[in-house]
């Protein structure tokens, strides 16, 4: 624990699992506040109470610094207004915001020519509609936090297939990360002298729990290990670092940036 972000607040969307857990753990050691937000209500309250509290508390001890757990839906942006209200009310309102949740619908999407107006609606709803407004709220809340001059960060969860033809037969998703892509440097420009921050980090095919749970095809999964030219999967570890830097003052002069940790993928 080095105390990177003693002094902030953070919020990791899907944080009851994956990279956002272990972002928002490692968050915690580093010396922030921080508030576990999640859909998955069960999930959230597991992953708060072995931090010591239950998903409603008003927060806890977790390594250096101190957490709460906040259910929020990303796609329903009531959900994400009353999340946000709540936390403001109970002097957690967050100058970190992780927008990390997102699905992907693996035996669902498909090539364009095969794929289920369903699939597209639900991927696009949650990955693109719901980062949007979780961005949304989240700068609202940066420019009513402390009379609005402390500005904030926020960091964005691409993914290579935003950025290259990696997701050929991943329509839905590879279009919504490449929309998230294009919405981090709109409104990293349109807030940069509110002294808001916009990053997205772009991870490679991670493994977690959940993703090896979905592929459960052995064939698949080598095909997309054997794109990455360090010869490996991620691991939602290899993604905390860059995470810390940008949530911390270290980044202060980064905004509307790409940062990828993706083994090398983005670079061919």
């Amino acid at each position: 624990m080095t105390d990177r972000l003693t002094g902030k607040t953070a919020l990791v969307t899907g944080a009851a699992s994956g990279i956002g857990r272990q972002v928002a753990l490692r968050f915690l050691g580093e010396g922030a506040r921080v508030v576990f937000a999640d859909r998955d209500e069960a999930a959230l309250a597991t992953v708060v109470a072995g931090l010591g509290e239950g998903a409603d508390g008003g927060g806890a001890a977790g390594g250096a610094g101190a957490a709460r757990g906040v259910v929020m839906d990303i796609s329903d942006e009531a959900s994400v207004e009353a999340a946000m209200a709540l936390l403001a009310a109970d002097g957690w309102s967050p100058n970190v915001v992780v927008a990390n949740a997102g699905v992907q619908l693996f035996g669902h999407d498909a090539k364009a020519g095969d794929l289920d107006l369903e699939v597209w609606r639900r991927t696009i709803d949650v990955n693109l509609t719901g980062t949007f407004l979780t961005v949304k709220h989240a700068v609202r809340a940066m420019l009513a936090r402390d009379g609005g001059g402390g500005g904030g960060s926020i960091i964005l969860t691409g993914s290579p297939t935003g950025v290259r033809g990696e997701g050929d037969v991943f329509t839905a998703y590879s279009t919504s990360k490449a929309g998230i892509h294009g919405l981090g440097r709109t409104v990293a420009a349109a807030y940069a002298r509110d002294g808001i921050r916009v990053n997205t980090v772009i991870p490679a095919y991670t493994e977690t729990p959940l993703v090896s749970t979905l592929t459960g095809d052995d064939d698949a999964r080598t095909a997309i290990v054997s794109r990455i030219p360090m010869g490996r999967a991620g691991s939602a570890a290899d993604v905390e670092g860059i995470m810390v830097y940008l949530a911390s003052d270290e980044s202060a002069f980064a905004t509307g940036a790409a940062f990828a940790v993706d083994g090398g993928m983005s670079s061919l």
